[in-house]
């Protein structure tokens, strides 16, 4: 799994906002609506962008744009709504949030202590029994409903490797168990769920349905997603020497970007955006 991932903070615009009125107004189920729409994935080698730190218009020939579940989506594309579904997104209020409505969710350690995800300062949730993962989904679930109601194809749920990273209080059958969860709910509301990175993963039939993942081509992982879902793979590079292998090994079959690490929006300083 790439240590690198974008500053997420960026791509959170508006989420104090969402997070308060998606969490403390709905009771979690799914909609009592049938979805009008089955869960369509994207198509292979589809032109891409990655825009979780703001949105934009599109470069001319992209078919396909992710966003964060705080965004519209994109008119005429096919649209992914990112949800960090496994941490708590970074921001005070919306850790004070968590906190304050539900600190029996957050993971604690040693003296009662939250696990930290050190390099992103971001608090793990607790998806390690049954009752505390379907008290998740009563959360996290409203979110991915409101990417079907704001218009989205897909949802991409982030750090589904948080396991890994909670000091042995998490193994990769909780994440597992917690991915299922969100796989069915997603397919309730019509809409596909990719994979976000963790090639772990690859050998079990989690039903989701194409991949997102971070800098394959830097770690030679871009052969092992190919496999499981063919050109359904949307990589993001943020080294250009990642981005340059992944494009001779993997350009014209898989869907490989170039983008800064913090994903600025296209006109803001440090903004990159190249494709193969």
């Amino acid at each position: 799994m790439p240590l690198s991932r974008p500053a997420r903070a960026l791509g959170a615009l508006g989420l104090a906002a969402a997070l308060l009125t998606s969490c403390s107004s709905e009771d979690g189920g799914p909609s009592d609506r049938a979805p009008d729409r089955a869960p369509k994935a994207p198509r292979a080698g589809a032109a891409f962008d990655y825009q979780l730190g703001g949105a934009y218009p599109p470069p001319d020939g992209v078919r396909a744009v992710s966003r964060d579940r705080g965004a519209k989506p994109a008119p005429g594309r096919y649209n992914i709504c990112y949800v960090n579904a496994f941490q708590v997104q970074p921001g005070a209020k919306t850790s004070a949030w968590w906190r304050k409505h539900h600190p029996d969710l957050l993971l604690r350690g040693a003296h009662g202590k939250l696990v930290i995800d050190k390099d992103w300062a971001e608090p793990l949730l607790d998806i390690s029994t049954a009752a505390k993962r379907k008290a998740l989904l009563d959360v996290v679930g409203p979110w991915i409903d409101g990417c079907a109601r704001a218009g989205f194809d897909a949802v991409e749920p982030d750090n589904l490797d948080s396991y890994a990273r909670s000091e042995g209080h998490l193994d990769a059958a909780d994440g597992q168990a917690f991915a299922r969860l969100l796989v069915r709910r997603a397919h309730e509301q019509g809409l596909a769920i990719a994979q976000k990175n963790t090639t772990e993963f690859l050998d079990e039939k989690l039903g989701f349905d194409f991949a997102v993942a971070e800098e394959c081509g830097q770690y030679g992982e871009c052969g092992d997603y190919a496999a499981v879902y063919g050109g359904k793979v949307f990589d993001i590079e943020y080294e250009k020497k990642g981005y340059d292998a992944a494009c001779r090994r993997w350009g014209g079959k898989l869907s490989v970007v170039l983008r800064d690490r913090d994903v600025t929006p296209a006109g803001a300083d440090g903004h990159v955006y190249r494709r193969c």
